[in-house]
């Protein structure tokens, strides 16, 4: 192991033999890097703090000696801060600013930190530097769809998609990009695409089924929810949204069971609660049930009580306003 270890210190020896040469007479650069090459050695021996110190004192005898802060970076990543890497890795490509490894390096601690800002634009430049990095495509993808900006997500997506169209990262990020863009049928294209890779696979099916209810393509959506509920019984998410899609295809006695049953799995489900109070009013009107028109308040009541400020919430204090008093007011809610 240690003969090993040596043989990757003297790669390094070698690889660093003409800026050896280039600095004989400068005392200080020869030190930099006599430094560079005791850290590389720690660092390669697992010695990472006193790799740090090394490295450090490296980048202190000679601050525009850039594999040093790339080497220092790597010992702080290891280390775990981020913070220190991330201004390292920084530093490097700084120096050095047609380094792909820099730059994705700084792209990959800089989102691990949660600077999704700087992390976009070092995945950003590692595409420049490297457009047939998969990696760097995919991480600048991300970064630009946790940010909204969803233009640049979908180019960034579509060069991923030539590099590796069978990656099933590139196909869910390009499915969630669409989602975004509520381009639902361009998503569920491709989670087709991730189900013909990944057959029955349960959150495959279930982002499928979603895309399916978000394009209103509602008996599209039920044979899969109905085998997901088949393979997890207990799914709350599917109840509820097959009781969406009965709903919708106007079956409210089966919307009523679905959503009476994501309730049961999750007492906490507000959406769930809503959307069953709507169930019951609609089955209300069409028996002039006052059972069900109370059932329906209670359920939209709880709700409420669950999450005040959701979406409707006018409306939903609207009618149970109206229906308390007994009014037969035409029922117009969203769901």
């Amino acid at each position: 192991m240690y003969s090993c270890r040596w043989a990757i210190w003297f790669v390094h020896v070698l690889t660093f033999g003409v800026l050896l040469l280039l600095v004989i007479g400068c005392s200080e650069s020869q030190q930099a890097v006599d430094l560079y090459l005791d850290g590389v050695m720690l660092q390669d021996l697992g010695q990472d703090e006193l790799a740090i110190t090394k490295l450090k004192a490296a980048v202190s005898a000679d601050p525009k000696f850039g594999p040093a802060y790339s080497k220092l970076g790597e010992s702080y990543e290891k280390a775990g801060n981020l913070e220190k890497a991330a201004g390292a890795y920084e530093k490097a490509t700084k120096l050095g600013p047609w380094s792909f490894k820099d730059y994705f390096n700084l792209g990959r601690v800089s989102e691990k930190a949660g600077r999704n800002t700087q992390a976009a634009g070092a995945y950003a430049r590692a595409c420049e530097l490297d457009d047939g990095s998969l990696d760097a495509h995919l991480g600048a993808a991300r970064l630009c769809y946790k940010s909204g900006d969803y233009d640049k997500a979908l180019k960034f997506c579509e060069d991923a998609n030539k590099i590796d169209p069978n990656s099933e990262e590139v196909l869910r990020t390009s499915a969630g990009v669409f989602e975004a863009l509520k381009d639902y049928e361009e998503a569920i294209g491709f989670y087709n695409r991730l189900m013909r890779l990944n057959p029955g696979k349960p959150d495959v099916v279930s982002s499928l089924a979603a895309a399916y209810v978000k394009a209103g393509r509602y008996t599209d959506a039920r044979p899969l929810l109905a085998s997901l509920i088949k393979a997890q019984p207990d799914n709350g998410t599917a109840h509820r949204y097959m009781g969406y899609c009965y709903l919708k295809l106007k079956s409210f006695d089966r919307a009523v069971e679905s959503y009476e049953r994501a309730v049961a799995i999750d007492t906490k489900d507000w959406d769930a609660h809503r959307c069953l109070g709507v169930a019951y009013m609609m089955k209300a009107n069409i028996k002039n049930d006052g059972l069900l028109r109370t059932k329906a308040i209670e359920q939209w009541r709880l709700s409420l009580a669950i999450k005040p400020d959701q979406p409707h919430r006018d409306t939903i204090l609207k009618m149970i306003k109206e229906y308390s008093k007994g009014q037969n007011s035409k029922f117009e809610m969203e769901f």
